[in-house]
């Protein structure tokens, strides 16, 4: 009987200290400043891309920047930076930016800040969670709709673009949107 105490002591204390490892204050400031940098620089880059083929293409030619360049991307910052990146939202164009779970939470606290006033380039959030596989880092930048979103996710789509989105994107849910509204999120992870 001693011998059992023993073994389940053992075993809550090495759960417990299990339970308490894992990146300090400090180093997860450290990582969501590192997640912030990575989602600033695929929506800075994605937003160039999509400014220079707006210019020399017009709405109905730009569209393949979202499609292709903002995956690639996407892939480029995940291999540069040790995170997975990727755009989600659960009112999605990409059949791939479907939100899992923590995602679908994490956009909906970003809209409720959004919706009491804060600032929309403050809206982030980061947590460490733990899965199946173990320990990860998650950060979630939102994505919000500006004025030249409204071309291809607004609610007066012109005929053109609309007729392209169906052809590219016979499932898509991603119109409807209104100025500064949250229409999804730079979603940002890494195993720890």
């Amino acid at each position: 009987m001693n011998r059992m105490k023993l073994v389940l002591a053992s075993a809550a204390a090495l759960m417990a200290a299990g339970c308490a490892t894992g990146p300090s204050a400090e180093q997860q400031a450290a990582m969501a400043d590192d997640a912030r940098k990575t989602a600033g620089s695929l929506i800075q880059q994605l937003g160039g891309e999509l400014k220079k083929s707006l210019e020399a293409n017009g709405p109905e030619g730009s569209i393949g920047v979202c499609k292709d360049k903002a995956p690639a991307i996407a892939a480029s910052l995940s291999k540069s930076s040790g995170f997975d990146v990727k755009r989600v939202s659960p009112k999605n164009r990409n059949p791939k930016g479907v939100p899992d779970a923590w995602e679908t939470q994490a956009q909906a606290a970003l809209e409720k800040r959004l919706a009491a006033g804060e600032k929309p380039e403050t809206l982030d959030t980061w947590q460490v969670v733990r899965t199946s596989s173990g320990k990860e880092f998650r950060y979630a930048k939102a994505l919000v709709t500006q004025p030249v979103c409204l071309t291809c996710h607004g609610e007066n789509i012109a005929d053109g673009v609309k007729a392209r989105l169906a052809a590219e994107y016979p499932h898509d849910k991603a119109t409807g949107y209104g100025p500064g509204m949250v229409r999804g999120i730079v979603s940002v992870k890494r195993p720890l």
